[in-house]
């Protein structure tokens, strides 16, 4: 089976025809009985009784069969527990008598997931959770393919969450790997698994976006200590990198202008010291040399 619109008429139509013609045949059961019970009208006025509280009374039955549908929700019917159909449109409708009537939110709805902690796929302990936008578009599969759908989606998203984490690194210097760092993409392949993931159940993922992300408190100074190492070693290369081609652009212009004249040992002396100035974290400490270089 599959989702279908349910049979429905105005509800305000049926509600003013049997209000109409059930209280008229009331009043006229009412009236025969009266006459009957005084021998004026003989069987035939017992007869207009029965029939006058048999009408009322399928009047009052065929009552059951109104219902009301708000804005963004469904009402699912059921005739002696077989599914007839759906009503998605909102107002006021008569639909078959004496169906149960379900209703399911069609609204967007969000809900965040428990921080899980997961190993990552370098097997460092991260804790993480995501917040998950979603809402109904099937109200045949979110009634009878699951118990209960908001639980499911719940269920299917720490699941999607816990995979997610395990299958990619925290942080990762290779360009080729996805960390979970790196938001649009983890969104997005979260979205995507989701969305499989609760197609059954009739749900439409709309966003899956991690909210929190972190090392495991057990290795979250180690991981710092290691991050901020990581830092110093690339300002350093920047440094080094940079105090080479000063280095070099400052022998090539004193060569070219022919204001010393030095050989491999001055040459030799002059960037070391031009090195230390550059690339040292302290301010340098002049040393004036009154004597020769080779003395």
């Amino acid at each position: 089976m599959e989702l279908r619109p349910a049979f429905r008429v105005n509800g305000f139509l049926v509600l003013l025809v049997l209000v109409v013609v059930g209280g008229g045949a009331l009043a006229g059961a009412i009236v025969a009985a009266g006459a009957a019970s005084d021998g004026g009208g003989g069987a035939g006025a017992a007869a207009g009784a029965v029939a006058g509280f048999v009408v009322a009374g399928l009047a009052v039955v065929l009552l059951t069969g109104l219902t009301t549908v708000g804005p963004n929700e469904a009402k699912v019917l059921q005739f002696f527990g077989r599914y007839i159909g759906s009503v998605n449109d909102a107002g006021f409708f008569w639909v078959v008598p004496l169906t149960t009537k379900r209703r399911i939110s069609l609204r967007v709805r969000n809900f965040e997931t428990q921080t899980l902690k997961v190993n990552d796929s370098d097997g460092n302990p991260v804790q993480i959770a995501a917040v998950v936008v979603y809402r109904v578009v099937d109200s045949f599969k979110s009634a009878f393919a699951v118990d209960d759908y908001e639980e499911y989606v719940q269920t299917q998203s720490e699941a999607a969450v816990r995979h997610l984490a395990t299958v990619h690194p925290y942080d990762s210097d290779d360009p080729d790997r996805t960390s979970l760092r790196n938001g649009a993409e983890v969104a997005e392949e979260l979205t995507t698994e989701l969305s499989e993931r609760t197609a059954l159940a009739g749900i439409d993922i709309l966003e899956a976006r991690i909210t929190h992300l972190a090392y495991a408190p057990e290795i979250a100074q180690a991981m710092l200590v290691r991050q901020q190492a990581a830092q110093v070693v690339a300002a350093r290369s920047r440094i080094v990198e940079g105090a080479v081609g000063m280095v070099g652009m400052a022998l090539e212009r004193l060569t070219a202008e022919g204001m010393v004249d030095l050989d491999e040992e001055r040459r030799a002396t002059m960037v070391s010291n031009l090195l230390v100035v550059l690339c040292g974290d302290r301010s340098a400490q002049p040393v004036v040399n009154t004597g020769s270089l080779y003395s």
